[in-house]
């Protein structure tokens, strides 16, 4: 990009926000450093900072009051959550109030400039679905938050989509017309095998062989519709940052253990 962003980095960790904040800078980005959430809070009251990585669990005033505050005094922020803990409540929380996206630690650098300059561009979301009704909640979620979204009716107009465009997730219905969930992604994997994919559905019977199939060939996974938004968001996030599918299934493993 030819203007780097500008960043707030607000954690409780002064040996980690050094490192980030060195890393940033000789990437070229103007960066500053808050180590608690009322100091946050001041900076952006005075700075329109395009990103704040922010540390979700921090003493005194946590990390999702702290997002609160800076939704208020700047309500377009980009604001990206970062947690070693388990803490999926606080992080579900922050999804559903607009918080773009959740980074793990240790935090790996390569992948979070990665993710920065895809938040800069808007990562796009490919939904190929016949009636994307259910989903528009999570879509104007997702608009709110910066990404771009393309839509196809068929397994044809997704091919033709994904061949022309670097597409960063997408999101497929099982049960189309003539090509099925399963053949259309079949069919986006020969054109770019390392595309990323979500199965969809509204029914949870008859198309388990569909499904366990996608998943075993490497789908991450199969969400239900009307889509729980905060943890679909988190999902996505997961997979943007470059978790696995592995990693993503431990991840959920322990959500459920924490609830």
């Amino acid at each position: 990009m030819n203007q780097k962003a500008s960043v707030l980095l607000v954690d409780d960790d002064k040996d980690m926000t050094e490192t980030l904040f060195d890393i940033l800078i000789d990437s070229g980005y103007r960066v500053e450093i808050a180590n608690n959430g009322l100091e946050a809070i001041e900076k952006v009251k005075t700075h329109a900072f395009d990103t704040v990585l922010l540390d979700i669990k921090m003493p005194g005033v946590d990390g999702v009051e702290t997002f609160k505050e800076i939704k208020k005094i700047r309500p377009n922020a980009v604001v990206m959550l970062m947690t070693a803990q388990s803490v999926e409540n606080l992080v579900a929380e922050a999804l559903e109030e607009g918080a773009y996206g959740i980074m793990y630690k240790p935090i790996d650098t390569k992948k979070l400039i990665e993710f920065m300059e895809n938040t800069k561009r808007g990562a796009l979301i490919l939904f190929v679905d016949v009636d994307l009704s259910t989903s528009q909640k999570f879509i104007n979620a997702l608009k709110e938050r910066g990404y771009r979204i393309a839509k196809a009716r068929s397994g044809e107009e997704a091919k033709n989509i994904v061949q022309k465009t670097r597409v960063d997730v997408v999101f497929i219905e099982v049960k189309m017309p003539i090509m099925n969930g399963l053949e259309i992604f079949q069919a986006l994997r020969k054109i770019r095998s390392n595309v990323k994919i979500v199965m969809t559905t509204n029914y949870r019977e008859g198309l388990e062989d569909l499904i366990d199939q996608a998943i075993s060939e490497s789908a991450y996974a199969c969400v239900y519709k009307p889509f729980e938004v905060g943890k679909v968001i988190t999902l996505l996030e997961r997979i943007l940052v470059g978790k696995t599918k592995a990693e993503i299934r431990q991840m959920e493993g322990e959500d459920d253990g924490k609830s």
